[in-house]
């Protein structure tokens, strides 16, 4: 598999990679149905997290599930009507769309004293992971917002050379990357 995709896909990439041009790669029929559905985050006390997105961040809970030691939760900005369906179909119906945050909270993490937290992967040890970005139409009045809730920033609009981006930290010290609808870099 990794040769097919060298031997297909190098040839395109080598000559895109060096121009201003970003690679565009045609869908195949093997890969015009894939969508980006989630993205996964363990969090430590979802009692902190859920708040956090669902009200700090608006996003829905589309769907939960205990698995016994664990928990997923499912969240996601509602805007096909998810939330309104019954659990049954909101729990079918997040795997054929895009854009869900899978949050993780392992059962006890939340009480042990000695637990030290989720590698953000923005440090070392750990680094890797970088953050997850959310869209906003005024963003602006939106960092104002998060300010007014107490909301720890890790980079503010002033600060730095990219003063059109902020980053705001979640529960877990997860960076979320706050961008404007339009947005040139």
């Amino acid at each position: 598999l990794v040769n097919a995709f060298k031997t297909r896909r190098a040839p395109t990439l080598a000559r895109t990679f060096h121009s201003t041009t970003p690679a565009t790669m045609p869908r195949t029929a093997d890969t015009e149905s894939f969508k980006f559905n989630h993205t996964m985050i363990r969090i430590k006390d979802p009692k902190l997290s859920l708040p956090f997105y669902m009200d700090t961040l608006g996003m829905d809970l589309l769907s939960e599930q205990n698995m016994g030691d664990f928990t997923l939760y499912f969240l996601g900005y509602d805007h096909d009507g998810i939330s309104a369906l019954p659990a049954e179909q909101k729990a079918k119906a997040r795997f054929n769309r895009e854009g869900i945050l899978e949050l993780t909270h392992n059962h006890g993490t939340e009480s042990d004293t000695n637990f030290q937290g989720y590698a953000s992967g923005n440090a070392d040890p750990g680094r890797g992971f970088g953050h997850i970005a959310i869209t906003v139409q005024n963003i602006e009045e939106a960092c104002a917002r998060f300010e007014s809730l107490g909301v720890p920033f890790k980079k503010r609009l002033t600060d730095g050379k990219m003063r059109h981006i902020a980053f705001i930290l979640d529960p877990d010290g997860y960076w979320v990357e706050i961008v404007p609808g339009s947005l040139t870099l």
